[in-house]
């Protein structure tokens, strides 16, 4: 058993701390005589990634982006990921316009620390989105080869048809941006009024585009949640055109007579995740992973804890949903 010695600080002290590159110098400073917190389930567990090759885990960093570039890769380290999926948006890890001084640095710290960084999140949506070529060229030249697009939604003011073909059209726009800077866009399939949430609109655009440079984030979640049991036709009818995986995972709740989505750790719901490791196996779809985390990672009273303490929660439900992966790969016989 391990322990550190907590001391308990102002959280503005923790959060200065966060400006610091070495992450030595983060632990020391919170090491006093204080409490003492058990640790050993919050070291990185060191595994190659190397080894991993074809299903590498990747952490989309919404969830960590309020809280700095040290802690984020600091805590995905010591959550045993093997990249991550950056936020590259407004409001995100990396913002557009900064993307120039502050992509390589995070590429830097990641690289440090053994972790991946081939795959970001994106609001690109057109070659006129702004700053899409600045972003896509920092992008491709820091090592990442996959950016999730931002998405496109039905709405009152157009016809379903024409909203598909405004979104083809936007699409189409980033092909040949995608092919000069040699980095594949991927379009998320997402519940609600959004186009690929049905899957068959996206499949339509996605074959008559017929560009390695354009493909599906298929996200099972998802796809579980439209297409209760017709989720595995539209993964057959897409999976040429798979780039990477979204996975998490909810459950249905009844609020005032409505069904609403209640959102849990990866085999805590409803999601056919068995049915989802079996079929990538026997349609043999090879793609990166992109571990998403939208259940609350601290709870409203987890407000008053240090912020090693924060983090020592996050670190171990990470832990949690990566297990589950690895388990599940394994499982399947697809590591």
């Amino acid at each position: 058993m391990i322990f550190y010695i907590i001391s308990i600080e102002p959280l503005g002290n923790y959060n200065a701390l966060l400006m610091s590159n070495n992450r030595r110098n983060f632990i020391k400073k919170m090491v006093a005589s204080s409490v003492a917190i058990p640790f050993s389930n919050f070291l990185y567990s060191s595994e190659n990634i190397e080894n991993r090759k074809k299903y590498p885990i990747n952490f989309f960093t919404k969830p960590l982006d309020k809280y700095g570039h040290d802690f984020m890769i600091d805590t995905l380290k010591m959550g045993g990921v093997d990249g991550l999926d950056l936020t590259v948006r407004p409001k995100g890890s990396v913002l557009p316009e900064r993307v120039e001084k502050d992509l390589p640095l995070v590429a830097e710290m990641a690289k440090t620390n053994g972790l991946l960084l081939e795959m970001m999140v994106s609001n690109i949506t057109s070659d006129q989105t702004p700053y899409a070529r600045k972003v896509l060229n920092i992008a491709a030249r820091n090592g990442i080869k996959h950016y999730r697009l931002g998405y496109f939604r039905y709405n009152e003011d157009e016809k379903a048809k024409q909203t598909i073909e405004r979104a083809k059209s936007q699409i189409h726009s980033l092909i040949d941006l995608n092919k000069h800077y040699g980095i594949q866009g991927g379009y998320q399939n997402h519940t609600g009024n959004y186009f690929g949430s049905p899957l068959w609109d996206l499949i339509g655009v996605l074959d008559s585009l017929s560009s390695h440079w354009m493909s599906s984030q298929f996200d099972i979640y998802h796809a579980y949640s439209e297409g209760y049991k017709s989720w595995l036709v539209t993964l057959e009818m897409i999976a040429a055109k798979i780039g990477s995986f979204a996975l998490k995972d909810f459950t249905w709740e009844i609020m005032n007579g409505k069904a609403k989505i209640k959102k849990v750790p990866l085999g805590h719901g409803i999601v056919d995740l068995d049915g989802f490791f079996k079929s990538i196996k026997r349609m043999n779809i090879v793609a990166p992973i992109t571990l998403h985390i939208e259940y609350p990672l601290l709870k409203e009273h987890d407000d008053k804890l240090s912020l090693i303490q924060k983090q020592k929660i996050i670190v171990t439900k990470i832990q949690n949903d990566v297990r589950f992966i690895r388990s599940k790969l394994r499982q399947y016989e697809l590591i």
